[in-house]
């Protein structure tokens, strides 16, 4: 059976905060005195993404690794610095306004805070009608019924439309999150940390409700998360950003049982499991480095504990190490 085309695909994307072109004033200061040197933050620094129709893929890192950042590429709601992003193979930035107004509605974001991703002064009603109404999805004396079917499929009850985001509690919040991303019938959802401020318990019926979802609608999902628990048990394949660069990635399961890549051994190595007993956990030694300011080389060098010379001096390219297993490490080339 044939592989499922890719849906979304990212490529050569880096993005940088705090970059921007001298204005006027700056470059007649700049011949009096030297100018100041900018503070550029490196986000992303040339990734390379594919998604499939249909596909689950996990996107893991610590935080300020920049995969809120891609995230939010991905979904149209920032501009890469450099780089395509493709929807059905044909660049975002090649459409016409037309064809990228339909595209934008295709991915959609969950964002992590379901206390501050919506309007307090807008009914419910108001926050999933809204993107229905303005690009005319369903007639508008339809709106009001198809309102209430988005609410029933997120699992809420329809007869509470008309309250404010403060009547509701964080799991319901995130309900409503939902349903107005699926309101605009998109093939494919972003999800930011979208169950990491709700109870445990909550997470639970969060996370069924997007693999209910999923079987319902054929929903495509990049599900950025740091519970590597969760996107074990989610995902059909894992990527692993460290300080803006993909380190590995893989199918679920050859990650997590064959990890190649010694920052992805070491989250892993942390993952609480039921059946380890007595084990001390300990965080991963030393402290990410500064995005404004990143190493030299392989990034991860100063906290590997099989660093070489060459790990301090050349950045490892992404390369297969296995089938549908492609790793980042100078310590996985042969000889």
């Amino acid at each position: 059976m044939s592989a499922s085309p890719d849906l979304l695909t990212l490529r050569g994307i880096n993005h940088r905060f705090g970059e921007r072109a001298p204005s006027l004033a700056d470059r007649i200061l700049g011949r009096i005195r030297p100018p100041k040197p900018q503070s550029v933050t490196h986000a992303v620094n040339n990734v390379d993404l594919s998604i499939r129709t249909g596909e689950v893929v996990g996107l893991v890192g610590e935080s300020g690794c920049g995969k809120s950042t891609l995230g939010r590429i991905a979904a149209g709601l920032i501009r890469p610095s450099a780089g395509r992003v493709e929807i059905d193979g044909v660049s975002v930035s090649d459409m016409d306004a037309e064809q990228a107004r339909r595209t934008r509605l295709r991915v959609q974001m969950i964002f992590q805070d379901p206390y501050a991703s919506l309007n307090p002064r807008r009914r419910i009603m108001d926050t999933v009608g809204e993107a229905v109404r303005i690009h005319r999805i369903v007639p508008p004396q339809d709106l009001d019924a198809y309102v209430c079917s988005q609410l029933e499929r997120a699992g809420l009850d329809p007869s509470l439309r008309g309250r404010y985001p403060h009547q509701f509690s964080g799991g319901q919040r995130q309900r409503i999150g939902i349903a107005r991303a699926l309101a605009v019938n998109p093939d494919m959802l972003v999800c930011d940390e979208a169950v990491a401020a709700l109870d445990v318990s909550i997470q639970a019926q969060v996370l069924n409700v997007f693999m209910d979802l999923r079987e319902q609608l054929n929903l495509t999902y990049l599900f950025i998360s740091h519970d590597l628990g969760v996107v074990e048990h989610l995902s059909d394949r894992v990527v692993v950003m460290y300080l803006g660069r993909v380190v590995e990635t893989a199918t679920v399961h050859e990650l997590f049982q064959h990890p190649t890549h010694p920052y992805t051994q070491a989250l892993l190595a942390e993952v609480p499991r039921i059946d380890v007993r007595g084990k001390r956990f300990a965080a991963i030694k030393g402290e990410i480095p500064s995005p404004m300011n990143p190493p030299s080389g392989c990034h991860f060098h100063p906290r590997c504990p099989f660093a070489t010379d060459r790990c301090r001096s050349e950045a490892p390219a992404l390369r297969q190490v296995a089938a549908d297993h492609w790793s980042a490490c100078h310590l996985t080339e042969a000889g």
